[in-house]
């Protein structure tokens, strides 16, 4: 009976022998990426092609539809934009791949501040939350609905108060870290609440307490969950502090070069394209370390299930 069930070596290889190597999926990925950027630069320079083709306007049912989004002087080349990291930032000054460098720096360093502050504050109300059902029910709609002010509404007055505060430097790092602790707070609460009921019952049999039963069960079930939160907020933070430079006046980081440029657009738009590009390259490398701590970290989510 029981070598009736059990499975045949050579059918359980050969099922194994389909299975793509986990080598492959980086290959994939990588590739999946460069097709991206291949489509992005054939749509980018292909409707260029096409609207000055047909000199910027097009005729549709009667109706004339402008074109002039995609001229030079709205959308530069993306050569023009490439080539613009070499040439100075300003007359005879340095080299704007150098100003984009150093004001990133600025921005990542309050990014991170901020993504730490938000994190923190997610994961303590995220506990809170869990081992309290009457602050859950109380505060949970609030937290919900801060989301709902438009954070360009809020910089401003952030700024104000840090400022009468004398804290002026934890302005932008605050606004980051409105924008990160609520997906922490969420993903963190599904993540600690989700956790088995047969787990649960069998560490309150052995009569473990509440932090025990965070630190040994809960919180190895959240980690998942975690880290899923963290690759959101740090996309986000570095968002918050791009966003909290503009009115807090900071020269120094992206927010106040993309003032800079932006004053300057008409004559010279490969700048500005330049700085937005710098901006989403700190965005996806924070976003890339966070990642490579889930590997290392939550190594048995990605196992497969024997």
């Amino acid at each position: 009976m029981t070598d009736s069930v059990r499975q045949d070596p050579a059918v359980d290889s050969s099922v194994r022998a389909e299975k793509p190597p986990a080598d492959y999926a980086g290959v994939r990925t990588l590739a999946m990426s460069i097709l991206l950027v291949v489509l992005i630069v054939l749509l980018w320079e292909g409707l260029k092609a096409f609207s000055r083709a047909n000199g910027y306007a097009i005729t549709v049912g009667g109706a004339t539809i402008s074109l002039t989004l995609f001229n030079d002087t709205q959308l530069p080349h993306l050569g023009d934009i490439l080539a613009s990291f070499a040439e100075p930032a300003q007359r005879n000054g340095s080299p704007l791949a150098q100003v984009l460098l150093s004001a990133s720096l600025a921005t990542f360093g309050r990014a991170i501040s901020g993504f730490f502050l938000g994190g923190l504050l997610g994961f303590v109300l995220a506990i809170l939350f869990t081992h309290s059902s009457l602050m859950q029910r109380g505060l949970l709609p609030y937290v919900v609905a801060s989301q709902t002010v438009p954070i360009l509404a809020i910089a401003p007055m952030v700024v104000v108060w840090m400022r009468q505060a004398n804290m002026s430097n934890l302005a932008v790092p605050v606004i980051a870290a409105y924008l990160t602790f609520f997906p922490v707070t969420i993903y963190t609460l599904r993540g600690l609440t989700s956790v088995p009921a047969t787990s649960l019952e069998l560490m309150r049999s052995y009569a473990a307490t509440p932090l025990q039963v965070l630190w040994k069960l809960r919180l190895p079930n959240a980690l998942p969950h975690i880290f899923t939160a963290l690759k959101i907020s740090a996309t986000a933070s570095v968002v918050g502090a791009v966003i909290g430079e503009l009115p807090s006046g900071m020269q120094d980081g992206l927010g106040g070069a993309i003032l800079n440029f932006n004053q300057y657009y008409t004559q010279s738009p490969p700048r500005l394209w330049a700085t937005i590009v710098a901006a989403a390259v700190v965005g996806i490398l924070f976003f890339t370390v966070i990642a490579v701590a889930e590997r290392l970290l939550v190594r048995w989510s990605a196992q497969p299930a024997e």
